[in-house]
């Protein structure tokens, strides 16, 4: 999931997101060949994701303000890594929102004249927007918990040096 230490990656997440897409509109094709209603969607599912999405984006803030230098408290280190860890989750788990919702939209899509119909898709289509809402909130703030390579550097790089240097060695005595 995490390669080279650059975080979820936007390929990963698409990539998430078509997956969960085929897999769930096949598995919807059948369940609906076989006569069976498509699971319910209400706004409050929706409602649910855009306070999501707010949250980790706001979650993230602190932790920007910290790197750049602009905080005015000291920023604990668990925090920020909790933080990384909500933004990242946030983001599989919106392209898997996007993917399951947006499957429910393919499969209506044939019978999207029906006036019944067309209220659902509606609803579906604001939720698969909830999803890509939660994966961008996500990537955003994972974005802010990045440190950059300048920004080691001046409060203390040689330490991380060293710390890098401890890791490759001790991987090359195994």
């Amino acid at each position: 999931m995490v390669r080279d230490g650059r975080g979820v990656s936007t390929r990963l997440v698409l990539l998430l997101g078509l997956v969960v897409t085929v897999l769930a509109y096949l598995g919807l094709r059948i369940w609906t060949g076989q006569d069976h209603e498509l699971p319910q969607a209400s706004w409050g599912a929706l409602i649910v994701l855009v306070f999501m999405s707010c949250g980790v984006f706001f979650a993230g803030l602190p932790v920007r303000r910290f790197l750049r230098g602009k905080a005015k408290k000291t920023l604990n280190p668990l925090r920020a890594m909790r933080t990384l860890v909500l933004a990242q989750a946030a983001a599989l788990t919106g392209a898997a929102v996007t993917g399951w919702y947006g499957a429910q939209v393919l499969v209506l899509l044939p019978v999207f004249d029906v006036g019944t119909r067309r209220t659902v898709v509606i609803r579906l289509a604001a939720l698969v927007a909830g999803g890509v809402l939660m994966a961008i909130s996500g990537l955003v703030a994972q974005a802010m918990c990045r440190v950059d390579k300048g920004d080691e550097g001046d409060e203390g790089g040689d330490g991380d040096d060293q710390h890098e240097n401890h890791n490759h060695d001790y991987g090359g005595t195994h």
